[in-house]
């Protein structure tokens, strides 16, 4: 019993450690100027693009109309130790199900809304929303972020609650390392995984990716995605001048977005000249064209040792033809990829069976959770153990390598 009642102390003592303020300093900003901006760049100087002064300040230009967002600085003294990227998204019946055929469950529209506080970017995979200056306590500072989070939570009652809190995209090390998280009644649950494609530093081509596969892999990919989109007579290229092709790029975005069965967001057609402004070369849109028709765009981002493949938008019409638009876009993406030099392809979680037979791998991913009202946070706890994601598939599609050969 003695025993007991030590144990059942020090787990008080610790819940009330984590409960009780942060020894750090928080300076939270509803707009990036108003924060110190040279020590931003101090903490995400050589770290993700996404992090960059340069990306807050276009993020709030040509943010979707339902995100607004919130940022801080977390410093011991005068000393930066993180910088945090929050974005406020607003959701309601609209942006469920297919967006071209309204149910009687979507009429009730903007009648059931919800206001959610995200710590991270919904507009990108992987983790964006914590950047830790070299040396930081992390601990320490996932401490200081559930305080932020707290904090403009708590200020939003001001414009409605915001009753969900979610930190997104924590691979293992991260989701690790804010382990404390969970003493604060943060539940996490694990979202369908990123696939990675890791570049062969020896590939200097395309084709030096495809010699790479298997004669089974590589056939494939020649018959049924080159060849077939080629007798179709579709090109793909690089376009300059994107401002002049946003519309036809937000038409094809479109497309595919509304039939997404979950809409947080809606890109706006500024966001294509927004986004290519901000990388100069390390930001190339491809298209893939039939004539003087664009059939479908793919966007390859550089950022540092990875590639990001994404915003993917296509003609439903055209592919449905047969014109394999998706799948020779991918290629457009990964040519890029290892045209950059990077090491790694993000090309994200949906879609998982044709990136895994590219070679991709997938990268495990996790969300923090918690709601405002412990009552529903206890629910929400156990039925997030029961999420399920879909499982990508295996496949092997690369040779042997010559020491693994030589084993068997």
């Amino acid at each position: 019993m003695k025993q007991l009642k030590g144990t059942l102390a020090t787990m008080l003592d610790e819940r009330k450690r984590l409960r009780s303020r942060s020894p750090l300093q928080l300076a939270i900003a509803d707009r990036f100027s108003q924060l110190n901006v040279e020590q931003w760049r101090t903490v995400t100087a050589g770290q993700s693009l996404f992090y960059s002064t340069e990306y807050q300040r276009a993020f709030e230009q040509f943010r979707p109309a339902n995100l607004e967002a919130r940022y801080a600085l977390i410093s011991d003294g005068d000393t930066p130790l993180a910088a945090v990227c929050m974005q406020i998204a607003r959701v309601d019946l609209t942006q469920v199900g297919n967006g071209k055929q309204k149910s009687a469950f979507q009429k009730l529209g903007s009648k059931v809304s919800q206001r959610v506080l995200v710590c991270g970017n919904l507009l990108v995979y992987g983790l964006h929303g914590v950047c830790f200056a070299p040396g930081a306590d992390r601990e320490l500072v996932w401490r200081a972020v559930t305080e932020v989070l707290y904090r403009v939570r708590r200020a939003e009652k001001l414009a409605g609650h915001t009753d969900m809190v979610l930190i997104k995209d924590l691979d293992d090390a991260a989701a690790a390392e804010s382990r404390a998280l969970e003493g604060l009644s943060y539940g996490s649950v694990p979202t369908e995984p990123n696939m990675v494609l890791t570049l062969d530093p020896a590939w200097r081509t395309h084709d030096d990716y495809l010699n790479s596969l298997t004669s089974k892999y590589r056939g494939d990919i020649k018959n049924r995605v080159f060849k077939k989109f080629n007798e179709s007579g579709a090109t793909i290229e690089a376009i300059a001048d994107v401002a002049s092709h946003a519309e036809t790029l937000q038409r094809l975005y479109l497309d595919v977005h509304s039939n997404a069965t979950l809409r947080p967001f809606t890109l706006p057609s500024a966001y294509w000249p927004g986004l290519a402004s901000l990388g100069a070369g390390n930001v190339v849109i491809h298209v893939a064209r039939q004539g003087d028709r664009v059939l479908g765009f793919i966007v390859s981002l550089k950022d540092g040792d990875t590639a990001f493949a994404y915003h993917i938008g296509f003609d439903r019409e055209a592919a449905n033809t047969g014109v394999p638009i998706y799948l020779r876009l991918l290629h457009a993406s990964l040519a890029q990829a290892i045209a950059f030099g990077c090491r790694r392809v993000s090309f994200g979680r949906t879609a998982l069976e044709p990136k895994a037979r590219l070679g991709c791998t997938p990268e495990p991913l996790y969300v923090w959770a918690r709601h405002r009202h412990p009552f529903l946070n206890q629910l929400l706890q156990p039925l997030l153990r029961f999420v399920e994601n879909e499982e990508p598939p295996e496949f092997t599609p690369f040779k042997a390598a010559p020491s693994d050969a030589g084993a068997k």
